[in-house]
């Protein structure tokens, strides 16, 4: 028998503590009162979809006497989750109709027609005339305004250059040429010229486009689905802006984008559906890394995370693991980083099923999912530690359920994916984790704590070990892991670890597909001299030399040899510096490695 109990209050409700402290939350607990010790579990709605992080709270804790001591801190929690009364907005992702279109570009009707441009494209006969046969109609159609225009201003087709003209003479209110520059990848340059023409459409309050490249003909028959579908990512992940933390901020303008001259069919619709599939998991995962720490706790984290699994419920199941089954579990090197946080850890499963047919492969995708980090008693401190950014710690949880909500919504056959996280916060208190502590993690290892900054590796640990025991072939994590991978390959490439050449074919591979920056690094043997210690089986730090390869060694020996593995070091590309904003870095490509492995 079950005693339930509910507590609601999303606005007047108030908890009293001694001094009155005032909090609005809501919570679902759960007594077994056939227990001698009665242990209470939470239960969570849907928030992410319904309210962006609105107000809410998570409490899970366990107890022999409800002594005041332990109400105390009880209270202490309900207060932590509601810091700064901070309560998100509801924002709806943008919804874009794409379609792909043959038509007479003077004759389309709309907003804006933009054109993609080379700097081969621009060049000019001895008339001054464009030589480009699509520019040339336009600027005929024009009365030569367009090549008038783009030598005054000096527009040269590189990247990043762009000029939008309200003229008469055509059928769209306004003709844009956009600069493609020439980018080593061809994902690269139309995913950022789809974003270029979405700034142009927020700036002109457009809400119909289309789109086109100048030298449509050009692109090999083979390819068109994929440049349509890369133009269609950037355009939907240029039209998204995270206002839920702004007092005010206006809703994208942009409704439908025609994509002309790369042809029509069902190829080139599937793959229109498949850049919204995913980038409705690029944006989820955006989204999590933005929220900033007192509105994205470990528990809301799960809560999103069973939000996924319940929208995609035919495909998705969702287990979240609390501190009492983390103990049965001998997750001794996740709970010592998560002992000091008022808010208590969450050890997040969300499992992919096909929704028919054989199972043939199974996989494991593991993030990092400290959703801040003080760097415990070795606190970071001085110019450079970066601890404001700290929120970001959780950035590869959020590329793993990123993946988790493209993949059901795409549905991929003959593949099990596992979803796993290991989310916690590492903070400062009495009861936390000291440098020279000894802790043990669940496959009997031994660990000495040299740098409680070094936590993240430790809740890999035990999340690694959990994922072996699923029976997975194939393991891939991601984590904010070092800033030695930073220095080493800087802001925007993502460093890998593998002593499997298969396993980085094929991540590597669909990394390129993808448009993000991976660079294999080595996993030299030697270094592991570094992380011995005198009295454990390891320490968790080595020297600064090297110090993202000791990291991927550590992490190694928490997975069993007969699993293939990847570490992802994603601490530089999860955060664009110039934006101020969250890259949803390893979506894209977690997704197209998944797709890869099913039948």
């Amino acid at each position: 028998m079950y005693l339930s109990v509910s507590i609601i209050n999303t606005a007047a409700g108030t908890l009293y503590n001694g001094r009155a402290s005032r909090v609005a939350f809501s919570a679902s607990l759960t007594l077994p009162s056939s227990t001698s010790s009665p242990r209470f579990y939470h239960s969570f709605p849907s928030h992410f979809a319904n309210s962006r992080f609105g107000p809410i709270l998570e409490i899970s804790w366990n107890f022999t006497a409800l002594s005041s001591r332990r109400s105390n801190r009880m209270a202490y929690s309900t207060a932590r989750a509601t810091l700064g009364l901070t309560q998100p907005k509801k924002i709806d992702p943008p919804k874009i109709s794409f379609a792909a279109k043959e038509v007479d570009l003077a004759e389309w009707k709309g907003d804006i027609l933009a054109v993609g441009v080379t700097e081969k494209d621009l060049v000019k006969d001895e008339n001054s005339k464009f030589k480009n046969v699509i520019l040339q109609k336009l600027d005929i159609k024009l009365s030569g305004l367009l090549s008038e225009i783009s030598s005054e201003e000096d527009f040269t087709g590189k990247a990043g250059q762009s000029t939008v003209l309200r003229l008469p003479g055509l059928g769209s209110k306004r003709v844009g040429l956009i600069g493609l520059g020439s980018a080593a990848s061809p994902v690269v340059t139309y995913r950022s010229f789809g974003e270029a023409v979405a700034a142009a459409a927020k700036s002109a309050q457009a809400s119909n486009v289309a789109i086109t490249l100048a030298s449509s003909d050009a692109v090999p028959a083979e390819l068109k689905p994929s440049t349509a579908s890369a133009i269609a990512t950037g355009a939907l992940l240029g039209t998204f802006d995270d206002n839920r933390f702004r007092s005010e901020s206006k809703q994208p303008s942009l409704k439908s984008v025609d994509i002309i001259g790369l042809g029509t069919g069902p190829e080139i619709d599937k793959k229109l559906k498949y850049a919204e599939d995913v980038c409705s998991g690029i944006i989820f995962g955006k989204q999590l890394v933005n929220a900033p720490a007192n509105v994205l706790t470990p528990g809301v984290l799960a809560a999103e995370a069973q939000s996924v699994a319940l929208e995609y419920s035919d495909v998705l199941s969702a287990k979240i693991l609390d501190v009492e089954q983390c103990k049965d579990l001998k997750m001794g090197s996740y709970l010592g980083v998560a002992e000091a946080s008022a808010n208590p850890p969450h050890f997040i499963h969300l499992c992919y099923k096909p929704p028919g047919g054989e199972v043939k492969t199974k996989l494991a995708l593991v993030g990092k999912g400290l959703t801040f980090d003080s760097g415990g008693y070795n606190i970071k401190t001085g110019a450079g530690c970066s601890i404001e950014m700290m929120k970001v710690d959780m950035g590869g949880s959020a590329a793993v359920f990123g993946a988790a909500k493209a993949l059901g919504r795409i549905k991929p056959a003959g593949v099990e994916v596992h979803f796993i996280v290991a989310a916690c916060e590492n903070m400062i208190s009495g009861t936390g984790m000291r440098p020279g502590d000894i802790i043990t993690a669940s496959n009997g290892k031994t660990i000495e704590v040299n740098n409680t900054d070094a936590e993240g590796r430790l809740t890999l640990a035990d999340a690694l070990v959990y994922a072996c025991n699923l029976g997975v072939e194939k393991i891939v994590d991601l984590a904010t892991l070092t800033g030695a991978c930073v220095v080493a390959l800087g802001p925007s490439i993502a460093g890998v670890f593998t002593p499997s050449d298969d396993l980085a074919k094929e991540v590597l591979g669909a990394a390129e597909v993808s448009g993000e920056k991976l660079w294999r690094m080595p996993m030299e043997e030697s270094y592991w001299e570094s992380m011995k210690s005198g009295v454990a089986d390891m320490v968790n730090t080595g020297g600064r030399q090297g110090g993202s390869i000791t990291a991927a060694l550590f992490l190694k020996q928490f997975v069993d040899e007969k699993v293939q593995w990847m570490h992802i070091d994603i601490a530089g590309p999860v955060w664009n510096d110039k934006k101020k904003a969250a890259t949803g870095f390893g979506i894209p490509t977690l997704v197209e490695w998944v797709l890869n492995n099913s039948s």
